[in-house]
């Protein structure tokens, strides 16, 4: 009687097992993470999405990141709770099984004034994890998910520049102006400033800059700034040198600039090759400038009156003249008469 009392309760255990509750747990081993974008430029958004593999009933799942880079966006699949560096989002079925989910997702967005390359991640961890039905437990993701992405700025390549003002005179130094620059320029721990130069036969070339000690640099020989190099990058960069170039001879040249990164085995970030042509200093004599007159110097010259001569000259007989002196005198003698009578 004692055996089948015992035998009835085992089985009455089992049933009660069966029939309440979660029956077993399991490993969720299809899970993936993945997110939208590896590179993410600043102002971009991101989306952190979790792909259980399987229909879930409920769940809790961590996406942890760096606010100092991100700011937190918005979650589909559940309710969600951002604490700064964490979003949360927790889900439960209460249809009872019929509205599973197999996937959630997180969005951020790149803080926009970011001006250097932030390789950063996310972490995904989860608990709480359900089939729908809730009679299995799945276990809980304890080591974190990590997912990698790095968010930069759209670079611009470096521009350079090596300009004169006039014609090249040979061994003479001719006033240059060298300059690189980029509106966004990719960061450069340890970057350099060389030049290359072709000339005719037997001649030479000089790119002469001074540093802020005084020291004079041939920039074709040594290059330009520290040996080891220097940083560069980031918005609006722009270096101009003033130099004088020196040709040795007539002829025509070419000088290659090359901007190079120390830490990549003198990698080449930029390069540009400019010509240029030497010609003799000019023999031309030059012309005559007028003398600038003072407004003493720059009167008209006066004119003199004519000096009226003493006696007009003979310019031949009139015989008008006696004739007009004879008719005055007939009249004159005729008007005398009459007043007599």
């Amino acid at each position: 009687m004692k055996k089948i009392l015992s035998i009835f309760a085992i089985v009455t255990l089992l049933a009660t097992l069966v029939f309440t509750g979660n029956t077993y747990a399991a490993e969720l081993s299809s899970i993936d993470v993945d997110t939208s974008k590896t590179t993410v430029r600043p102002g971009d958004n991101v989306t952190v999405t979790v792909n259980f593999g399987e229909q879930l009933g409920a769940y809790t799942v961590k996406v942890s990141y760096d606010d100092a880079i991100f700011e937190y966006v918005s979650a589909e699949g559940g309710e969600s709770n951002n604490t700064g560096d964490k979003v949360i989002v927790s889900f439960h079925d209460t249809t009872g099984g019929t509205n599973p989910r197999t996937s959630t997702n997180v969005t951020f967005k790149a803080k926009s004034d970011i001006t250097t390359s932030n390789p950063t991640e996310f972490t995904i961890t989860a608990e709480g994890l359900t089939n729908p039905d809730a009679t299995v437990d799945y276990d809980d993701i304890t080591t974190p998910i990590i997912k990698n992405v790095t968010v930069e700025p759209e670079y611009v390549d470096y521009t350079l520049k090596l300009e004169n003002t006039g014609k090249i005179i040979k061994e003479q130094e001719n006033a240059m102006t060298l300059s690189y620059s980029s509106p966004m320029g990719r960061y450069y721990e340890h970057a350099r400033l060389v030049a290359e130069a072709t000339t005719p036969e037997g001649a030479t070339v000089k790119l002469l800059a001074t540093d802020q000690s005084r020291i004079e640099h041939d920039i074709i020989q040594s290059g330009w700034g520290d040996a080891q190099g220097y940083k560069i990058g980031g918005k609006d960069v722009s270096q101009v040198l003033n130099v004088m170039g020196v040709f040795s001879k007539v002829g025509d040249y070419t000088i290659t600039l090359k901007l190079i990164d120390r830490d990549n085995s003198d990698a080449v970030i930029a390069q540009k090759t400019f010509n240029f042509t030497a010609v003799e200093k000019s023999t031309e004599t030059p012309p005559t400038v007028p003398e600038q007159t003072t407004p003493e110097t720059n009167k008209p010259e006066e004119i003199k009156p004519q000096e009226t001569p003493k006696v007009l000259p003979k310019t031949g007989s009139n015989i008008y003249i006696p004739v007009a002196l004879i008719l005055v005198s007939i009249i004159s003698g005729y008007i005398f008469y009459n007043k007599r009578k």
